[in-house]
């Protein structure tokens, strides 16, 4: 099929990011918007925009019937929509197919089997992938649960089976917290997801997080584009990503790699995705797969060459992937900062008027931001304003071009993350690559005393 009109179910720098593959491929874009983003530079740049509802995101960029209603009006072929929102929601895209409309995205299938994490888990299983030792689907009694943990051993950690964000995530050490702490984990999972529906995994000790980008056509053929690592975290949320990862050897990264390809022509896959996994002693454990592109995928653009975004575009419209395995090389090293509008070290939110913006620049740097001066930060949605994303040939001079750019990029009027990417540059451990998902967090709370 031809596509020639996307709708941007979407906002911010990934709107922008989407918008501009497609222009560079001759299609027309689509903004949807709220009320409080009609001065948003992915509207001011579409070629046709849609207001979609007011400023809470469960009244526009989550109001199905609404974004719908725009496809048609605006006569859109396609819906491409981003990450977060109603990027995986697999009703959504099954509803975008049902009105003829191209969903760039994966099978709906995949969305809901890979979108529950105790189905996911049975599917990774099934296809391969290792596992985290725990129990095989959820766990609803506390007497199953004190039998999974003797197993296993202490300590485990139980997860909510719907949603993430760290939400319905509780670390037990012993048999004495068990049945305290699942009451707890399965009360937030309800209140955040509806679903108090929880499982149980061994709890690793001080792992990384490692994830592969995959790609399939949907016809039984799928690639990996290689690892990012994702390690510093704070409270489940990325801070910055990179790739490769420092840790891996050439051997393991084509072994994984081959495995999760695998796994996605097995599956038939269709599109963008990205399996996680934890990383320790050695070994991985798979956590989730993300149906989506991700935040991070720029870092993997870097050191491939390949354009996420436009291949997206291009297996949607029914052709085949554009490169082969053979065919990819990873070259040099990427990193990328998140840059939110918070304070940096309270990471309170920091809504407002940019008052100055200056992009960083120069050879190998790339910054993914709808900023610009004048402009309004709203209150209502998540708090990433940008992206900066540097390459280089090694991750030393990586690094070093990384440094350069912070230096360079300002924003003014409302606080941002700049400051705490400038110091983390600083640390000797950010600096050999020596850290783990427990890392950033730590090294805060000894910042603090």
């Amino acid at each position: 099929m031809s596509i020639s009109r996307i709708l941007i179910a979407n906002r911010g720098e990934i709107a922008l990011r989407i918008h501009r593959a497609a222009h560079e491929m001759g299609i027309e874009t689509v903004a949807v918007h709220s009320t409080a983003d009609a001065d948003a530079m992915h509207v001011r740049l579409a070629d046709h925009a849609v207001c979609i509802g007011p400023p809470p995101a469960t009244d526009s960029y989550l109001n199905i019937a609404n974004i719908i209603s725009a496809a048609e009006v605006s006569h859109a072929d396609a819906i491409h929509p981003g990450y977060g929102f109603l990027s995986e929601n697999a009703k959504f895209a099954e509803i975008v197919e049902a009105h003829d409309i191209a969903w760039i995205g994966p099978k709906p299938e995949h969305i809901r089997t890979m979108g529950d994490k105790v189905q996911a888990k049975k599917t990774a299983g099934a296809l391969g992938l290792p596992l985290v030792p725990g129990s095989d689907g959820a766990v609803s009694t506390i007497e199953e649960a004190r039998e999974i943990a003797a197993e296993i051993g202490y300590p485990v950690i139980i997860k909510a089976a719907s949603g993430g964000g760290g939400r319905g995530m509780k670390v037990c050490e012993s048999e004495d917290q068990l049945e305290s702490l699942m009451k707890q984990a399965g009360s937030e999972a309800k209140a955040a997801f509806g679903d108090a529906t929880v499982y149980i995994e061994k709890y690793l000790g001080d792992p990384r997080h490692i994830e592969f980008q995959v790609f399939g056509d949907g016809n039984g053929n799928a690639i990996h584009l290689g690892e990012r690592d994702c390690s510093l975290q704070r409270r489940h949320q990325k801070v910055l990503e990179e790739a490769p990862s420092p840790v891996l050897g050439e051997d393991d990264r084509m072994r994984m790699g081959e495995v999760c390809a695998q796994a996605m022509r097995d599956m038939g896959y269709r599109g963008a995705g990205t399996i996680e996994f934890l990383w320790e002693n050695g070994e991985f454990y798979f956590i989730e797969m993300n149906t989506r592109l991700q935040v991070e995928h720029p870092v993997t653009e870097a050191i491939t060459g390949v354009d996420l975004v436009r291949e997206q575009i291009r297996i949607a419209a029914g052709h085949p992937l554009s490169v082969k395995q053979d065919e990819i090389e990873f070259k040099g090293h990427a990193i990328e900062c998140r840059i939110n509008a918070e304070d940096p070290w309270t990471f309170a939110p920091s809504p407002g008027e940019v008052t100055y913006y200056h992009a960083a620049g120069g050879m190998h740097v790339r910054v993914d931001s709808g900023l610009y001066q004048g402009y309004r930060i709203p209150p209502y949605y998540d708090s990433m304003i940008a992206k900066l994303i540097v390459y280089g040939r090694t991750r030393e001079g990586c690094m070093m071009r990384l440094k350069r750019a912070l230096e360079e990029m300002v924003v003014e009027g409302v606080k941002t993350s700049i400051p705490l990417h400038q110091e983390l540059l600083q640390q000797p451990d950010v600096k050999s690559g020596q850290y783990s998902i427990k890392w950033l967090e730590e090294w805060l709370k000894t910042r603090e005393s």
